[in-house]
């Protein structure tokens, strides 16, 4: 994948230059932190091997780009994160109000280029994800601080906040390439469930990593009152004493103890249960690529699969 992604790498940078030089500063900070760009792999694995190799897939891989950067920008202020990608976030170095308007910008120009493809397909699938991750965003805000979230509910959020995009890159691959709606609705349900594979994943690893692994500060989701999967299971199969410290910290967004409660979903075996459900989600995205034709970007979605689930950070 390096030469396409440099390519897309290429359009990105074009397309973030702004006369502002708060936004240049601001912008190119957050996308210079990397991050593992599957989203928009998705985007040229899916039309390569669909059989479409048009200039197009790179200005749409960087749109999906654009779009998962200015969530991140968002989602940092709402959070008050302090590290993302084993940085800094922008808005602890810049300020809330620069990276909330900046997060606008990135979130603007990314409609200027999927207007700019010329594909009114294009437009539906990326408007519809647009508005979808934003009720995600609502409904995580709802469910802060409830220890008595459902298990359902805690799903509905991924599938809306997190997979909803996965599955918008993964389909807008089969709809460069003309993929009858068969094909297109399979590459989208192969993009949901590596989506919810990969933020299951996301959530165990606050209780499983250490902070140089990940990026980000072990216990955030636990500090911002996040119901993750991890704590649902550890409440509910843990003893009562273990279930009233974890609602307790839920509830209040306590981290004091946080040692305890990390034991407590180890032991419980809530760690485990929480990566057995995404490899179950990868396992249905496998099965997802059946009606691809055999090729090398078949087999690297299969390997994402793979990767996405047995990752450590």
């Amino acid at each position: 994948m390096a030469p396409d992604m440099l390519q897309v790498d290429s359009v990105i940078q074009r397309r973030l230059a702004s006369d502002v030089a708060m936004i240049n500063q601001i912008a190119n900070y957050i996308i210079s932190a990397g991050g593992k760009r599957i989203r928009p792999m998705l985007v040229l694995l899916f039309s390569k091997a669909l059989g479409f190799t048009g200039p197009e897939r790179h200005e749409l891989a960087a749109t999906v780009e654009f779009i998962h950067t200015a969530t991140l920008l968002h989602d940092d202020v709402v959070d008050e994160s302090a590290l993302r990608r084993g940085r800094q976030t922008a808005n602890a170095l810049f300020g809330n109000a620069a990276s909330v308007l900046v997060g606008d910008f990135v979130y603007s120009r990314a409609f200027q280029m999927m207007v700019s493809v010329n594909r009114m397909r294009v437009l539906d699938v990326l408007a519809d994800a647009t508005n979808v991750i934003a009720e995600g965003e609502v409904l995580q805000l709802m469910n802060m601080h409830d220890p008595d979230l459902q298990v359902e509910d805690y799903l509905r959020v991924i599938r809306f906040k997190t997979a909803k995009l996965f599955e918008a890159s993964a389909r807008l691959g089969a709809v460069l390439a003309n993929a009858d709606r068969t094909v297109e609705e399979s590459c989208a349900d192969y993009g949901r469930s590596l989506g919810t594979a990969f933020q299951l994943v996301d959530d165990l690893l606050d209780y499983e990593g250490a902070t140089s692994q990940l990026g980000k500060n072990v216990g955030d989701d636990l500090r911002e009152g996040k119901p993750t999967l991890p704590l649902l299971l550890a409440m509910e199969r843990g003893t009562a004493a273990e279930r009233d410290l974890i609602r307790h910290a839920i509830e209040h967004g306590e981290i004091a103890r946080l040692s305890e409660i990390v034991e407590i979903v180890r032991h419980t075996g809530a760690i485990a249960a929480t990566r057995d459900a995404a490899r179950a989600e990868a396992n249905k995205a496998r099965r997802s690529l059946d009606l691809l034709p055999a090729s090398e970007q078949r087999d690297a979605l299969l390997e994402l699969c793979v990767r996405s689930v047995e990752r450590s950070s």
